[in-house]
């Protein structure tokens, strides 16, 4: 067998033996066709580009027209910090040039360039002090630039510039359309964010919904929120702790809106099996699927003129969350089965206990639904932070226990309301409410005690077992139950324990060989 005479590649100036690019592009068509994540799939193909031409780097970039700002949206040997830097006006630096003029750029050696601003604050020369070359060409659709695909790779004067070029522009045409769809749904969000904040300056402005109970400091906040998005049809999210009431603020809107006579469905998202939530929402024709029998209205049909309450939003299917974003932007949906479109005249109140940004992250809940849902957010304070709101919650719920079960509860004892305030409440009013319960089933004079309430609030005295020893033992003994419950709360974590405590760590240490704790088995 003979071998091929070497000789040198166009492309990187290194010796090689008849590479073509063919399987370059067959490798990176492949992966285009059977696309699924574009961030994580462009990363890869930036990859392979990059390795193939022997590259330091090599970056995508997208225009916002709604800005006029280029940003690097992906790319390869760059850090996230370096990636946030890269923003560009259109015709500035090399970058902003491409895309203002629509030709391809050479900089020969970057480090003799004036043009090159280095945005990224990356190195100019390469780790064995060779020159770096930036070769950077536009990204087109129909002839409309979106963005630009440009590469960094060591000097080398055999290496033929205008290959690397019209590789490049084959390259940047074939990944085109997904920049495009990443232009899109970006510009979308910048367009969404703007909305929200004229909303949100637009709805500033002693209203209390007759639904709700407390007028603490932090309340009255909810209830002028409530008050000014009750009168238009502004999408709302209710966030807060589980227990806390967020269903209560769906109903105050409702009920003071415009749409106060119209129905009001509710649909608790996490309840429902990921197999049936979207024809519970959309409905479905007759034998749409295995034992659909016949036609059903989802739930926003049956809201038609009302308002829906879709509470916990974060449980909700991706495949769900498409349908339900195109039924925010669109105002229409179809049933499964059914290629007829229905008008939605729907209001949308959306609640969740869960952090969406952090869902978003890890790719769990779409960015663009979550800014369609949050054009105007509420906060439902949790209950340790409205303790003054207690004794007027407690009211309430006497009355409410008296009618539902038949007891007769005239007061409650100034030592109970004092546990109350005290306690921190992790189950928020919902915990409040079942406590009030249990102590009115209890209590057998109409008078709700101390000796009434759970044992998990009972104190010394009201539970008649007082603290014995000496004032050292009693404090040592508190002292020992602290650290082990901020150990718990911060899972063994001694750092975030010594910050809680404002002790230094060196203090939690001792305290913990002195009362031989071992912090690892708080762990999870």
């Amino acid at each position: 067998m003979s071998t091929p005479d070497k000789r040198f590649c166009e492309k990187s100036g290194r010796e090689c033996y008849g590479d073509t690019d063919l399987p370059l592009l067959f490798d990176v068509s492949r992966r285009l066709n059977n696309i699924r994540n574009i961030k994580e799939d462009l990363d890869t193909i930036l990859e392979i580009i990059a390795r193939y031409l022997n590259a330091e780097r090599a970056i995508i970039t997208i225009l916002n027209r709604e800005s006029s700002n280029i940003f690097i949206e992906r790319g390869y040997g760059l850090s996230e910090e370096a990636k946030a830097r890269g923003v560009y006006k259109v015709g500035e630096g090399v970058i902003g040039r491409v895309v203002k003029t629509g030709k391809p750029v050479v900089i020969p050696k970057i480090l003799k360039d004036d043009t090159y601003l280095n945005r990224t604050k990356s190195k100019l020369l390469t780790s064995d002090r060779r020159h770096i070359t930036f070769i950077c060409v536009p990204v087109m659709v129909e002839d409309t630039i979106t963005g630009t695909l440009s590469v960094d790779m060591a000097f080398d004067e055999k290496a033929n510039h205008d290959a690397i070029v019209r590789l490049l522009n084959i390259l940047g045409s074939m990944i085109a359309q997904f920049v495009r769809i990443r232009q899109d749904r970006l510009e979308e969000i910048e367009r969404l964010k703007e909305e929200n904040l004229k909303l949100h300056t637009e709805l500033k402005g002693k209203f209390i919904p007759e639904n709700m109970v407390g007028n603490s400091g932090k309340m009255l906040e909810v209830y002028k929120l409530i008050e000014r998005v009750a009168a238009t049809n502004a999408t709302v999210l209710i966030r807060g702790e589980s227990g806390v009431g967020k269903e209560l603020i769906a109903d105050a809107i409702h009920y003071n809106s415009p749409r106060a006579d119209m129905p009001l469905i509710k649909v608790n998202c996490s309840a429902l099996p990921e197999s049936l939530i979207e024809s519970e929402l959309f409905g479905h024709e007759k034998g749409a699927f295995t034992g659909a029998d016949r036609q059903r209205k989802g739930r926003f049909e049956l809201a038609e003129g009302g308002t829906i309450f879709l509470d916990e939003i974060g449980d909700l299917p991706a495949q769900t969350q498409v349908k339900l974003l195109r039924t925010l932007q669109e105002k229409e949906y179809e049933r499964i089965g059914s290629g007829e479109s229905i008008k939605a005249n729907v209001r949308i109140i959306a609640a969740t206990n869960r952090n969406l940004e952090h869902l978003i992250e890890k790719g769990d809940f779409r960015e663009d639904l979550f800014y369609r849902l949050n054009v105007f957010p509420i906060f439902m304070p949790p209950l340790r932070e409205r303790i003054n709101d207690i004794p007027s919650l407690v009211d309430h719920f006497i009355q409410k226990c008296n009618q539902e079960n038949a007891t007769n509860i005239k007061r409650i004892s100034s030592s109970a309301i004092d546990m109350l305030m005290v306690y921190h409440w992790p189950g928020n009013i919902r915990e409040l409410e079942n406590c009030i319960e249990r102590a009115a089933i209890m209590s057998v004079d109409g008078v709700i005690r101390a000796n009434n309430l759970p044992p998990t609030l009972q104190t010394a005295d009201s539970s008649n077992t007082p603290t014995k020893g000496t004032l050292h033992a009693v404090l040592e003994r508190v002292e020992k139950q602290i650290l082990v419950e901020t150990l718990v709360q911060t899972r063994g974590n001694m750092a975030k324990a010594s910050a809680q405590l404002g002790i230094t760590e060196r203090i939690i240490g001792l305290r913990a060989k002195k009362y031989d704790i071992d912090p690892r088995r708080f762990k999870r």
